[in-house]
């Protein structure tokens, strides 16, 4: 008789020697149908079963799925690192402060029962943490509490602040969720003279994971510029000056000023220039359009009307779409 039998067996036996189902008595594929349907807090009630159901209820493929459904828009490969340094630095440190682990206790117990976190704090030194630092579990829970600064990039930053001269562009930030908000802290990172900026109350539809693992001071190569055609939907790089971080932002190829615009004789896709056009902004406003070349296109720019850098082209209509919602009402100056 094979393992899985003989265990199955042994669970009938029980269950009619008692008169009594317990939920471990299950299937091993029934009690993980089970327990996949079940929600973050669900998940964190059942490990305070018993060992066996904690160690169900805190694996990782349970909770991938989990990360997946809520947290893979806005989670890249920045955050990812970032969280793996966190890891690192929480062990060489000797895990938290007595006043932090005070304030991350409370935040756990909305999700997490109170001894499952209580043994979770004790010396990690001289036993094994109930609920391991680097787990998937783990992450959600300090993503869910809002422990935990995640990099990532906001749309129209400073949207709240009442601050306009952003729309249609995309910011990095460091970011804390608020569960009972469902929304986010944006912290623009300080740049040149200007300090750290705090925007509150960031709705999901704001955000998202930086497409292009690049750091925000970097320029971005380039490698569609080949492939640019009136139409195209884009984002460009953009800064104020060199002390700036770039952002991303939306706009369109547009025809050089010698096309007529006509599908049959438009001959732009062979020119060395590239024409850029920001809709969002009024005819004659400086901001409206602008050219960089096609072959030997770097940062190109000055202090008055900031500097362009690198182009992603856009082929996901997805992307297309969120920059459509986020048009603003009215035409900008």
């Amino acid at each position: 008789m094979s393992m899985k039998k003989k265990a199955l067996s042994s669970k009938v036996e029980n269950v009619e020697a008692t008169g009594e189902i317990c939920v471990l008595d299950l299937p091993d594929l029934i009690l993980d149908s089970i327990l996949e349907r079940l929600p973050p807090d669900g998940l964190c009630k059942m490990a305070s079963v018993c060992t066996a159901m904690r160690d169900r209820c805190t694996s990782d493929p349970l909770w991938e799925r989990h990360m997946k459904r809520k947290w893979d828009r806005v989670i890249g490969p920045a955050a990812f690192r970032e969280w793996q340094w966190h890891i690192v630095s929480r062990k060489d440190s000797g895990f938290l402060e007595r006043s932090q682990r005070r304030g991350l206790m409370r935040s756990l117990s909305r999700l997490w029962p109170l001894s499952l976190i209580v043994s979770n704090f004790e010396n990690t030194s001289t036993r094994k943490s109930s609920l391991p630092v680097h787990s998937v579990m783990s992450w959600y829970l300090a993503l869910e509490t809002g422990k935990y600064w995640f990099p990532a990039q906001v749309y129209n930053r400073e949207l709240q602040n009442g601050h306009v001269g952003f729309m249609l562009s995309c910011y990095d930030a460091e970011l804390c969720y608020n569960s009972r908000t469902d929304t986010f802290q944006a912290r623009y990172p300080p740049h040149g003279r200007r300090a750290v900026v705090v925007e509150n109350s960031v709705t999901w539809d704001r955000l998202r994971a930086p497409p292009i693992d690049t750091n925000p001071h970097d320029l971005h190569n380039s490698v569609c510029l080949n492939e640019l055609r009136p139409g195209d939907h884009i984002e460009i790089q953009w800064r104020r000056n060199k002390e700036f971080p770039y952002g991303w932002w939306y706009g369109v190829v547009g025809h050089l000023e010698s096309c007529d615009g006509s599908d049959n004789y438009c001959r732009c896709h062979e020119s060395d220039m590239v024409v850029l056009e920001f809709n969002q902004y009024a005819h004659g406003s400086r901001w409206r359009q602008t050219s960089v070349h096609r072959k030997d296109h770097r940062e190109e720019g000055n202090e008055a009307d900031g500097f362009y850098g690198g182009i992603r082209k856009l082929h996901s209509s997805d992307e297309i779409s969120i920059w459509r919602q986020l048009w603003p009402a009215e035409v900008l100056e």
